[in-house]
């Protein structure tokens, strides 16, 4: 048999080219059919990991894609905190004040005059 593939491949393709053997089929026969089912095996092997690695590129790039992106949205996003100031907070909390304390400011000059 084909020393290319594994113990357990040859071992499988014996045990099915003995399970459809024919009444009558010689020995060298069967290990024909069984070096046949074997390199069927062998083919489906490779076409299967040809396959899963493909598979794994594209998730691959996908994922670059995906970081790629994100990563730029995380730089755009560090540059918009940049213009902004560091203090938004404090600006969010003084500003209510502080109109507040105006508008009392205003209302009391209005009425003294």
């Amino acid at each position: 048999m084909n020393q290319n593939s594994s113990k357990e491949t040859q071992e499988d393709a014996l045990k099915v080219a003995k399970s459809i053997q024919k009444q009558g089929q010689t020995k060298e026969q069967t290990k024909l059919i069984a070096q046949g089912i074997e390199k069927g095996i062998s083919e489906y092997k490779k076409q299967q990991k040809a396959k899963a690695r493909e598979r794994d590129k594209q998730r691959k790039q996908q994922l670059k894609i995906k970081n790629t992106a994100g990563d730029n949205d995380s730089d755009e996003q560090s540059e918009q905190d940049e213009f902004q100031s560091p203090n938004k907070s404090a600006m969010f909390i003084v500003l209510p004040w502080g109109l507040l304390i105006m508008s009392w400011f205003l209302f009391v000059l209005y009425f003294t005059r």
